[in-house]
């Protein structure tokens, strides 16, 4: 993962202009075009959807168009529900863009359609299964996790009325992908599972040093509290022995009696005297 890593950062470096400035508008743009087509074609024999979709065995035998139209499928039938997630992955992309440089991000999310187009013609070589993705919805997922990972504490309004902040997003996010694959390899369709796996490996290989770092400084606190609490055990362990052995805790340095002996007494430290 490393060394993928330092492939295309050293490719995003030396090919700054390399990407299509202001990608997401462009995907926005197409989505909605598509949408619009859908609607004229929806009576028609030959809906539009069916030459634009992801499908492995068609791509193998040449219809290599549907490597890049399958993006533009709209992921809801909705209006209201495609204009809210297509303005929130264009403000999610544009922040990337901005934050990256429009080489890398171009770079995360063509890498994100290629292993999804290789994931699909995989499993159509192997199983003879065609797996159709309509929409770049898990491309778009990964798309997010990254926004998350760098800005955790932006807040969105859930459902319009509550303000949430992206990193408990990106865990309901995450929760999404595994439930995913642990439900397509429990109902014996594993080879759907490539899908959102496939969509994790992007996003691993893009933040395998924040990921890398992350892991480090969970690992390493938990070192810590775990060596403070192996610590306090010790000092109560070694207090309760030297109880039981010597039979009281406070003794008196001058007379000698102890909190066994003289249960009423209260035992102070001497603060003008050597010693305890």
């Amino acid at each position: 993962m490393k060394k993928l890593y330092t492939a295309v950062d050293r490719f995003c470096a030396r090919h700054p202009r390399f990407g299509v400035p202001d990608l997401m508008r462009w995907i926005v743009i197409g989505n909605v075009a598509v949408y619009i087509l859908m609607l004229l074609t929806m009576r028609a024999d030959a809906n539009a959807l069916a030459f634009l979709y992801l499908d492995g065995g068609k791509v193998l035998r040449g219809e290599i168009w549907r490597i890049i139209t399958f993006i533009f499928v709209p992921a809801s039938s909705s209006p209201f529900w495609l204009a809210v997630s297509l303005y929130f992955y264009y403000w999610i992309g544009s922040t990337l863009e901005r934050q990256w440089g429009t080489a890398k991000f171009t770079t995360y999310y063509l890498s994100g359609m290629l292993l999804t187009v290789l994931g699909a013609s995989i499993v159509s070589l192997i199983t003879g299964y065609s797996i159709p993705v309509y929409g770049a919805n898990y491309v778009n997922f990964a798309m997010f996790m990254a926004f998350a990972l760098l800005y955790p504490d932006a807040q969105v309004l859930l459902f319009f009325v509550f303000p949430i902040r992206m990193k408990w997003l990106a865990y309901i996010d995450v929760f999404y992908f595994f439930f995913d694959i642990v439900r397509y390899i429990a109902a014996g369709r594993w080879y759907y599972s490539i899908m959102p796996i496939v969509a994790l490996l992007n996003f691993v290989i893009f933040f395998w040093p924040e990921l890398t770092r992350f892991w480090g400084l969970e690992r390493h606190q938990s070192k810590q509290a775990s060596h403070f609490h192996n610590t306090v055990r010790n000092q109560q362990r070694q207090e309760q022995y030297q109880q039981q052995t010597q039979g009281f805790r406070h003794k008196c340095a001058v007379c000698g009696r102890t909190d066994v002996t003289n249960p009423e007494l209260q035992f102070r430290y001497c603060s003008k005297c050597a010693g305890y």
